[in-house]
């Protein structure tokens, strides 16, 4: 337990000293925006740990821990980056991520458009949020992956698994006609479904598979070059840290932050002596150079 305080504590100091040093850029990296979220949801989880009296702050900081967790579990895969054959997956997986990331922007119309529809002919008047974004998004969402949605088809709808008032926590029952049937035509809920999971399942994931095969084509031609550039930045981030065991790192760090401070200063006020010599008309020294 002490030496992950100690990891933990080192981390919380290094890592602000890196967002102070390399501004923006720092965030550049996929690994060092987990390892600033890890280290936010520690601090959030110590926070709600700390009061011990309310039995919610417990549970809130309990469930902050867990993510934390998730997070610094998966910041280990950087390790793997130096063996040959598991660097360039670790690459393929970043890139297959941003894959993801644009296919969601495909996946989205499709998905909104059958949730919109779906949710305005099997039911009017849903005014809780949380039902409107299962019914919308997560329903649609589901059958991607193979659930198809059971109140399109009016045979086997179920009455006692829906509430009239929409006060309780069920969904909103469909509208029904007179003779307590429901009212939405199934000639046109049942060839929805159909379309939206035959053009989801088959030509969107489809084309994702595509796009995860070129990727991984792309990676592979390359693969003992990106390997070694892997291998070199790792190395180099290894390298430019300090080797001072802790808790004594925390005063070298606390040294290049004032290093870095004092620069800034001295390179501001040299930078505005030059700008009022410019300006008395001996010369453009700043532009000069």
């Amino acid at each position: 337990q002490g030496d992950i305080q100690n990891a933990l504590t080192s981390l919380g100091v290094r890592e602000p000293l890196s967002w102070y040093m390399n501004g923006f850029k720092y965030f550049t990296d996929l690994w060092n925006v987990m390892d600033t979220l890890g280290l936010f949801y520690f601090i959030a989880g110590i926070v709600f740990r700390l009061h011990s009296s309310n039995k919610s702050s417990l549970y809130s900081g309990r469930v902050i821990f867990c993510l934390d967790y998730i997070i610094f579990t998966l910041r280990l895969i950087h390790i793997f980056t130096v063996s040959r054959n598991l660097g360039p997956k670790i690459i393929m997986l970043q890139r297959m991520l941003i894959d993801v990331f644009f296919f969601l922007f495909l996946f989205a119309v499709w998905m909104v458009a059958f949730g919109v529809a779906r949710q305005g002919i099997l039911r009017q008047n849903e005014h809780r949020w949380e039902w409107i974004f299962r019914s919308v998004i997560y329903e649609p969402y589901l059958a991607m992956f193979g659930q198809v949605p059971s109140d399109v088809d009016g045979t086997t709808y179920d009455l006692s698994h829906c509430t009239f008032t929409g006060n309780e926590s069920k969904p909103l029952c469909v509208e029904l006609d007179e003779h307590r049937m429901p009212r939405f035509p199934e000639w046109i809920t049942i060839p929805l479904v159909c379309i939206y999971m035959l053009s989801t399942n088959i030509l969107l994931v489809n084309l994702l598979v595509a796009m995860f095969g070129y990727t991984v084509g792309t990676v592979q031609e390359n693969n003992d070059q990106v390997w070694k550039f892997q291998r070199y930045f790792l190395v180099q981030e290894y390298c430019s840290r300090l080797n001072i065991p802790f808790p004594f790192v925390v005063f070298a760090y606390f040294y290049k932050v004032v290093k870095k401070c004092f620069k800034c200063c001295c390179k501001a006020k040299h930078t505005q002596s030059r700008w009022r010599v410019t300006a008395q008309g001996i010369g453009p020294i700043l532009f000069r150079q």
